[in-house]
């Protein structure tokens, strides 16, 4: 870690009557901390040690600091010879803050024109994305801290003086966790330095999907010039390929066929179809072969036996095929392209490709190859992005299900043969070893019928809720957690509760007693969940005596046997007076965690964790 001595993580809060800035250095823990208000100002500190970190060459890594903390602290150095106070500041922070959500890249400062470059650990884990959106406290929890602190003074009012110093605990508290958080990054921050060099430009803070899609971009732009973006007075402008509607009939690859009366329903009404929009189409379309149905949809193709535990023995083997880098060999086996890109598109898919094929799996160059190989479909139906064309996307979808389906169908032709699963890209199925040489040969129809490669292993067993929730084991034992049963969990993810699911683990694969597992496991974060209220609704307790006590907006807390009810609070519906509770592990007692001094071992309600984790096992007995 020396080689971060000049990265220092930072963290700033404005209040009309306050501001403060906290600096904590990766390598050496020295602090640095700044405050204006009525009663300190620390203006010229601040300005000279932002001056002195340009100088010799520190980085400041933040949480959303390129979204709102830099850009006020760079308004502040802008403006520093006005001596801006305290109201000052808050009144920029107003205006950066109250940017529209789709208007909020305006504020940001461009890297050229940085004093001090940035590192922003929400944008390189992708969390200003809807579906993955984290703030700071959930990691906090998720990152298993031993506090979780919330700021003890509203945001927008005037901070009083005994509350001063409350404020700068929380902020330097904020910065201790973002340091935390780093160092879970720091592996990140790695690949993206050592391909940023490789690259040429800094891409420190890109999602990984940013970093896959504008590497193919620019390997496009490489081999035809200008196919991606034009100038247009002055100004880039995206090149992209713009449909009102798309008639499915003429992107349906013409060797999709079935034999089986509701595949060929299924093929008959797709032709049938003209889409205008991308979005949640085709929802409810299934066909059923041998008891196993197959659900359509323009996401991908899935289905799943009903709740089991499914094993492989002398004479049955479970093999899970998948198709090797699904869509994008749909494209190039096919000649399949965005419109406006032409053939060089898929060229670049097929390039990249093989020269992922030359490097070993835990290099940079693969990671990077694989990015970009992956990154790039999901903007062929962005309007934001020069890889849009919606028929594209449709066709790459569409046919994806339809060439699975094949597959399933042809699988299904033997009576021995049991389809288990099937979700986007790949198939599991159960056989007779015997019929192990027939299925490998249906399996090499349709990879010369589809120009696609498929990939398998086996397993042990299966242990299947649905689709997207099961414990896969291999045949040297390890194994596959999916969906309920998955607890080593991405950072945006909820990390509630992990000892239900490692209870239903230790049942379902090693045969232990789930109420004996609970009972003598030791790692009490495990018995942790953690709830998160928006800002126009509380977190309340009420003990019993009814007596209600506003908790943290993001709140930590276990199942208890002497603590009390708890509620979210909303607000009260159109027209109507009192505000909306509802219970949250209704009829069950809880005790706040935030602290985990707080917690009692004791006090843990065993029997919820158990009827939790059984919900998990008995499903599928």
């Amino acid at each position: 870690m020396t080689k971060y001595i000049n990265d220092w993580v930072y963290d700033i809060e404005s209040f009309p009557n306050f501001f403060s800035a906290s600096f904590e250095n990766c390598v050496t823990e020295e602090i640095h901390l700044f405050e204006i208000s009525w009663r300190v100002n620390d203006l010229d500190a601040f300005v000279k040690l932002i001056v002195e970190h340009s100088e010799n060459g520190s980085r400041h890594i933040g949480f959303n600091n390129i979204g709102y903390d830099y850009p006020l602290i760079h308004w502040i150095l802008k403006n520093s010879r006005l001596r801006p106070g305290c109201y000052d500041i808050y009144k920029q922070s107003k205006k950066i803050l109250g940017t529209p959500w789709d208007q909020r890249f305006t504020n940001r400062i461009a890297q050229w024109d940085w004093i001090v470059p940035q590192i922003d650990l929400f944008s390189m884990h992708h969390f200003d994305n809807t579906a993955k959106s984290t703030g700071l406290k959930v990691l906090e929890f998720n990152m298993r801290a031993t506090n979780i602190m919330e700021s003890t003074v509203p945001f927008d009012t005037v901070v009083g003086f005994d509350k001063m110093d409350e404020v700068i605990e929380y902020n330097q508290w904020d910065v201790t966790q973002t340091k935390v958080f780093h160092g879970h990054s720091v592996p990140m921050i790695e690949f993206r330095e050592t391909l940023g060099e490789q690259f040429g430009k800094n891409i420190l803070n890109d999602n990984d999907t940013k970093i896959g899609k504008d590497h193919f971009i620019s390997e496009i732009e490489k081999r035809s010039p200008g196919a991606c973006y034009e100038v247009v007075d002055g100004k880039k402008v995206k090149r992209q390929t713009i449909r009102e509607d798309i008639a499915v009939k003429d992107i349906i690859f013409p060797y999709v066929s079935f034999k089986h009366p509701e595949m060929i329903a299924v093929l008959d009404f797709l032709k049938m179809q003209n889409i205008r929009e991308t979005k949640g189409v085709f929802e409810g379309l299934r066909a059923t072969i041998n008891g196993f149905r197959f659900d359509f949809g323009t996401g991908g193709i899935h289905g799943s036996i009903e709740p089991c535990v499914i094993s492989a023995d002398d004479r049955y083997m479970i093999l899970d095929i998948d198709a090797t880098s699904f869509y994008p060999w749909l494209a190039i086996a096919n000649k399949v392209y965005p419109e406006h890109l032409g053939p060089v598109f898929c060229e670049v898919y097929e390039e990249l490709f093989n020269e992922r094929a030359k490097h070993a799996k835990k290099t940079v160059q693969n990671a990077a190859l694989k990015l970009a190989l992956n990154g790039s479909f999901g903007d062929t139906n962005s309007k934001f992005s020069a890889l849009y064309d919606p028929q594209y996307a449709m066709t790459i979808t569409i046919n994806g299900q339809l060439v699975l389906a094949m597959l399933g169908e042809a699988l299904s032709a033997d009576a021995t043969v049991e389809v288990i699963q099937v979700n986007t890209d790949g198939i599991t199925i159960r056989c007779l070893r015997s019929s192990e040489a027939w299925v490998r040969s249906v399996m090499k129809w349709w990879e010369d019928l589809t120009g696609l490669m498929l990939e398998d292993v086996q397993y042990k067993r299966m242990m299947i809720r649905d689709v997207n929730s099961y414990i896969g084991e291999f045949l040297d034992g390890s194994l596959k957690r999916k969906g309920a049963y998955e607890y080593n969990l991405e950072w945006h993810k909820n990390h509630s509760s992990l000892v239900v699911q490692k209870a239903a683990e230790a049942a379902l694969v090693h045969g232990q007693d789930i109420r004996d597992f609970i009972e003598n496991h030791t790692d009490v974060f495990d018995f942790m969940l953690r709830t998160k209220v928006p800002r126009n609704s509380t977190l309340v307790t009420r003990d019993k005596h009814g007596v209600e006590t506003q908790q943290q907006n993001v709140s930590r807390y276990y199942v208890s046997i002497l603590g009390d009810e708890l509620f979210k609070v909303m607000p009260p519906l159109y027209n109507k007076p009192d505000p909306r509770y509802m219970a949250i592990e209704s009829t069950w007692r809880v005790s706040i965690a935030n602290n985990m001094d707080q917690v009692f071992l004791d006090d843990i309600e065993i029997e919820w964790y158990v009827q939790e984790a059984k919900k998990l096992v008995d499903t599928l007995r």
